[in-house]
This record gives C-alpha cells, sequence and structure tokens, in this order.
C-alpha cells in the first residue's frame, strides 16, 4: 500500500511509566507510533522512559497533566488503584480533538467503567491487558509478540485496542466486564503466585542446606520442564510425580518433614495443593480408595 494512502497510526500519551507503561511506549514507537507525552509522578521517572525513545515526547509529573498535549489515545498504565483518579483528572482537560479521543486503561482487574468520567465527556473508553510478566522494559517489548491480551469496552475502543494488539503481533481476547476481577485473579494465580510459589520451594532447598543461588539452578529446569508438558497435555495428563501416582508413604514422609522444619506456610500450600493434585490424579483413574486416604493424612 502505498505511504500516502496508510491509515494513519493514532499518536499516543502514556500516563504511567512504570514497567509495563515503558514498554508500551519502547514497543509502539518501534511499531511506528508516536508517542506525544509521558507521564509519571515524578518527572524524573518520565524522562528515563522518554531516553528509550527515538522521538521527543513531552515529559510531564502527574501534577502537570494539565499540560498534556492533545493526542488521539490516551494510554493509562498507573496502578490499579489510581486509574479512577487519572480518569477524573483527564475529564477536565480543555481539549479541542479533531476526532473523537479514546483512553485505554491496562488493568487487568478493572473494567471501563473505571474511566466513566471520561466516557461522561464523550470519549471512547476500554481496556487492554497484556498476559505476560515483564520485567525487563527494554527488552520486554519482545515478550509482547505472540502475548494475548484481554480487551474490553465500547465498539470504537475495542476496535483501537485490537488494531494495537495486531501491531505489537499478539492476539486478543474479549470476556464479559463484569469477569475481569475473576479473569485476573486466574492470571495471579499462574504469574505472581508461581513466582511465590518458586520462592517457598527456595526456603524449602536452604533447610536442606544449599544456597539460595544452588537452590535457583536446580529447581528452574524442574518448572521448565512443567511448563513443557502443559504446553502439550491438558492438567490431568501433565500431573506427574508423587500425587500422580498415589505415593501415600511419601506423602506421610512429606508431611512429617515439613513439620518437623516447622514450615508453616509450606505445610499449608502442600495440603492444599496436594488436595487439587488428588483431584486431578481421580480424574486420571487414580484408584478412588488411596485418594481418600491420603486425603486423611493431608488434613491431619
Amino acid at each position: 500500500m502505498p505511504d500516502a494512502i496508510k491509515k494513519r497510526k493514532p499518536e499516543i500519551s502514556i500516563i504511567g511509566t512504570g514497567r509495563l507503561g515503558t514498554t508500551l511506549a519502547v514497543a509502539l514507537t518501534r511499531k511506528g507510533y508516536s508517542i506525544r507525552s509521558l507521564v509519571a509522578r515524578r518527572a524524573r521517572n518520565a524522562r528515563k522512559a522518554a531516553r528509550l525513545l527515538d522521538d521527543g515526547a513531552q515529559v510531564l509529573a502527574a501534577k502537570e497533566m494539565g499540560l498534556l498535549q492533545p493526542a488521539d489515545l490516551f494510554l493509562i498504565s498507573t496502578p490499579d488503584d489510581e486509574i479512577a483518579g487519572v480518569a477524573a483528572e483527564l475529564s477536565r482537560l480543555h481539549v479541542r480533538p479533531k476526532r473523537k479521543l479514546t483512553a485505554l486503561h491496562t488493568s487487568g482487574a478493572l473494567s471501563a467503567e473505571a474511566l466513566a468520567p471520561l466516557r461522561e465527556r464523550g470519549w471512547s473508553t476500554g481496556s487492554i491487558h497484556p498476559l505476560i510478566s515483564v520485567s525487563d522494559t527494554q527488552t520486554g517489548d519482545a515478550a509482547l509478540a505472540g502475548a494475548f491480551w484481554s480487551v474490553e469496552g465500547d465498539k470504537a475502543a475495542l476496535r483501537l485496542a485490537r488494531a494495537i494488539v495486531r501491531d505489537l503481533e499478539g492476539k486478543s481476547f474479549s470476556i464479559r466486564s463484569e469477569d475481569k476481577p475473576l479473569y485476573h485473579a486466574a492470571a495471579v494465580m499462574v504469574s505472581g503466585n508461581v513466582v511465590a510459589l518458586f520462592d517457598v520451594a527456595l526456603e524449602m532447598l536452604m533447610q536442606c542446606g544449599l544456597t539460595r543461588k544452588a537452590a535457583r539452578s536446580i529447581l528452574l529446569p524442574l518448572i521448565a520442564s512443567t511448563v513443557q508438558n502443559l504446553e502439550t497435555r491438558d492438567p490431568v495428563h501433565a500431573l506427574t510425580g508423587t500425587f500422580s501416582r498415589g505415593d501415600l508413604e511419601t506423602v506421610r514422609r512429606h508431611l512429617e518433614a515439613l513439620r518437623g522444619s516447622k514450615l508453616a506456610e509450606a505445610l499449608d500450600l502442600y495440603g492444599l495443593l496436594g488436595k487439587r493434585s488428588l483431584k486431578l490424579a481421580e480424574t486420571n483413574r487414580l484408584d478412588s480408595h488411596l485418594v481418600r486416604r491420603i486425603k486423611e493424612i493431608l488434613d491431619h
């Protein structure tokens, strides 16, 4: 398609330059989007993000939001508890746009309703949430390729959100707005909570005399192999180890070791997740009598 008739990409202002906001700024710039403004709680944080971009974006502290330059899209990537306040602040902007303004926030738990002050001013509103873990803002945009994104909002916001996801080489899906908290809780279960569970396992191996660094090196290939199993099998058939086999005496030894080491959190997690593992194992035809006996051990 000749450059002259290519559809113009929207100009974007990003409010919130944490790991996700900065990663999006870098990734969108590399896909031909113009970042008009970067806003952070402190101006120095916005300047840090701006240094990663080629174009000269306006840099503002949150208290200077009233100075924002006009943009087609305002992408709000602040902590969830700040989104409503940002929306209220944006609704007071005195802008005379050539076209309808759009605001998208990146919260996984909140719906477009968090942007109600903007909707009431005639803005198009929605949300766009990537199901990835971003830890490196300079290279994290590579992780966006192939990622799944939850998008919701009004029709115009959905169109724009889906176009952005396509440009970032991702895949979009939509759920009911009222289901976003449950959706986000599911994401936390396989991301943040997995990290927390990994940390508990590190603590257990350190009780065995290993250094934290050694324990980490030992456990990472195991968790990687588990992910590989889940890529090709559903959880019922991906489950391996003690509970999948119904090793009753091994479960008993595990519990005794955990109690003896006074690892209360690990003991609680072992019992709770063990029961879920037993449910999977029973679905995969583990003897129901054996399942019942192991449950009794976990309950005592």
